[in-house]
């Protein structure tokens, strides 16, 4: 299937001229440029045309969860009937393995994984092998080692009615692809034997494929409705992919089972030629310990320091990674386009993965904690990711040094289409000073004004301390406000933005988190606090993508608090300025009224929270007899439900429960009475 985009509304502003040569640039075979548009004047649209002129599959990177969830909602609107999926990294938390010499301190692996975003990354990976039209937005967990794309392609398995195979080997065929077997509700990477039938939900869905087994032949396929039970259609054939992307056959496995110990046996000598007696028997037990479960279990925890002995790379290669499947011509040079949006922040973060990873590896390994080979299970080095990337297109309001060297063009995207025009700057004082209340203060009395007339405002703060006590600070002032920063999960952050934009809240305070990319056509002000205090989050880029947070709405407009004008700040409202008469000198050539973005309200959270009411709505409708029954009494049952639920820490159907009670309680109160008064204002019941 082809990309075709679902237009709206034309190009315009500075949108045709630069879709006009970015798309000439590609065909020119440019391998750099740069798309220097300023905030709000539709780069991801005008980035949706150029893919569908050149139809490639795209990796679009964007340097945080929050903003590629933003992207992936966005180009899932502009192209509903291709496959663009999201892929990011799938920790809620994530503590990393390390050893610190000086305390002689060891700290053990710990992570927290979430299952819907590992379920997308599925998705993601099965996409790119199935089809060409295919848009992943990626954060930089793309460049971190994944599994051999052709492994995991080469075991997916194809089941067709008609084929032959009996339930045993079937059985077994999906254990060998990482499939749990499981006696309860299914998952997704989960099965369950029901005579001769088998229940598979599929790694990368939230439905049910039943096969019935007939004579050791597959008589009927059928995808049904996880929740409801209800059959969504009847199938043919169906490709089943691998439950986890680290795939190995039997044969791989006892190769890297005689490396593993070829390489431990060397690394022990040189430790005891060293002297390092404790750390030689470390190392010894350690591993000895993991080869013993992978052979047993066909896993261990911290499986991935071995996985290059299970790829058959040589020492210091590149690990595989989601760029691997992408698809690439016979000479094995990519053949996709790249696109990174907000460059500025996000080339210099995947230069930097290597370094950090690589100094703790190494702590590790020279201590007895993990073979030489653990190291080659890294992200890639920037000169490594330049080589499996094709043609790039940088995105930036504030483009770096990087991209203005490196670009081979750069196209200026500075007229927006909707004719808005920069917010109005404001430099105030921090100290309170004779009438001028301080820099608290006076925001919140700017906030208030704002929030009356509609608008959402927005409060930018140095630290993450700052910015909750702040926010608890506007809420005792009668705000409806709330922080947001990096210690907040990724689908809370993305909830917390639409809650914003829907009006559940009013002021949002936060860091850094605030500036690049996020799409808030509701806020009309933003504070900027302690602007004078020069550094990474106050310099010219950063506040010139804090200020562009304020051009999506026609009442726009940007209070920096400082007691001194930086050159940061002198630039940051310089080239403001110079935007503004851009706008306002085409709006006038054009008779053009600037207009606030209207954009529909959607996350990508909305498809998670739609399945959670289609559940609580099911099973209200499976115990809607028991209800009329005794009411008081199937609240109680469903009550001792969810205690289960949670002792066990299945918190889904927890959740799923506790909103059915919330609904049955509804549903059991007795009608309203209603009050009426008498003429001696007594309270009377009617």
């Amino acid at each position: 299937m082809k990309f075709e985009i679902k237009r709206e509304f034309q190009p315009a502003g500075d949108q045709p001229q630069a879709i006009k040569k970015l798309v000439d640039g590609v065909r020119k075979g440019l391998k750099h440029q740069t798309l220097f548009g300023v905030t709000g004047s539709g780069k991801t649209y005008t980035v949706a045309n150029v893919i569908q002129e050149i139809q490639k599959p795209t990796l679009v990177i964007a340097h945080n969860k929050t903003l590629a969830a933003q992207l992936a909602q966005e180009y899932r609107e502009f192209f509903p009937n291709n496959a663009v999926h999201y892929f990011v990294s799938y920790y809620d938390y994530y503590q990393p393995e390390a050893y610190m010499p000086v305390s002689d301190t060891y700290i053990e692996k710990e992570s927290m994984i979430n299952e819907e975003i590992e379920r997308l990354r599925h998705a993601s990976t099965q996409a790119l092998l199935s089809r060409s039209d295919v848009i992943i937005v990626a954060s930089v967990s793309c460049i971190y080692g994944l599994g051999s794309p052709v492994e995991y392609q080469k075991v997916n398995l194809k089941i067709a009615v008609g084929q032959d195979i009996s339930r045993t080997d079937f059985i077994r065929n999906l254990v060998d692809i990482h499939f749990e077997r499981t006696t309860m509700d299914l998952s997704p990477g989960q099965f369950r034997a029901i005579g001769n039938m088998l229940e598979i939900m599929p790694i990368s869905e939230k439905f049910i494929y039943r096969i019935e087994i007939e004579e050791n032949k597959i008589k009927q396929i059928l995808s049904i409705d996880s929740i409801t039970r209800e059959i969504i259609k009847s199938e043919d054939v169906f490709f089943l992919f691998p439950a986890k992307h680290f795939i190995s056959t039997p044969e791989q496995s006892q190769r890297a089972f005689k490396s593993i110990k070829a390489e431990l046996e060397v690394r022990l000598k040189e430790l005891e030629a060293e002297g390092k007696l404790l750390e030689a028997e470390r190392l010894k037990r350690r591993t000895t310990y993991d080869l013993a479960l992978i052979r047993e279990m066909g896993y261990c925890s911290g499986i991935e320091n071995y996985s290059r002995h299970f790829s058959g790379k040589l020492p210091g290669e590149a690990p595989d990674t989601l760029l691997s499947y992408f698809p690439h011509k016979a000479d094995g040079s990519a053949d996709f386009l790249t696109i990174i949006d907000e460059s500025h922040v996000s080339v210099p973060q995947i230069g930097a993965m290597y370094a950090g990873d690589s100094s703790r590896k190494q702590s590790l390994v020279d201590f007895g904690f993990r073979l030489p080979s653990a190291k080659d299970n890294r992200p890639l080095k920037f000169a490594e990711f330049e080589e499996r990337v094709s043609q790039t297109i940088y995105t930036s309001a504030t483009p770096s040094t990087y991209e203005k060297e490196h670009s081979e063009q750069v196209v200026e995207q500075v007229i927006r289409p909707t004719g808005l025009i920069d917010p109005v700057i404001e430099v105030r004082p921090i100290v309170e000073k004779g009438n001028f209340p301080g820099q608290i203060k006076d925001f919140i009395i700017e906030a208030q004004k704002a929030i009356k007339k509609g608008g959402r405002v927005i409060a930018t703060t140095l630290t993450k301390k700052m910015a909750e006590d702040l926010s608890e600070y506007l809420k005792d002032k009668g705000m409806k406000a709330e922080y947001l920063h990096s210690d907040i999960k990724t689908i809370q952050r993305i909830e917390i933005l639409t809650s914003l934009r829907r009006g559940e809240f009013d002021c949002l305070v936060g860091v850094n988190l605030l500036r690049e990319g996020l799409d808030l056509p509701e806020v009309t002000l933003i504070g900027i606090l302690d602007a004078d205090k020069e550094g990474f989050l106050r310099s010219d880029t950063s506040l010139i993508q804090i200020i562009g947070r304020a051009a999506r709405n026609v009442d726009g407009k940007v209070i920096l608090y400082a007691d001194t004008m930086t050159g940061s700040m002198n630039r940051a409202i310089g080239e403001t300025n110079r935007r503004r008469d851009l706008q306002i000198a085409y709006n006038t050539k054009h008779g053009i009224t600037p207009k606030t973005i209207i954009k529909k309200i959607q996350d990508i959270t909305d498809q998670m929270k739609t399945e959670h009411s289609k559940a609580v709505k099911a099973l209200l409708e499976i115990d809607k007899r028991l209800f009329e029954k005794d009411p008081n009494k199937l609240i109680k049952q469903k009550e001792k439900q969810m205690d289960s639920a949670v002792k066990v820490l299945d918190f889904e159907t927890a959740a799923i429960l506790r909103d059915e009670i919330v609904e049955l309680q509804k549903m059991a109160l007795p009608p309203k009475i209603k009050k009426v008064k008498n003429p001696r204002n007594e309270d009377l019941l009617q």
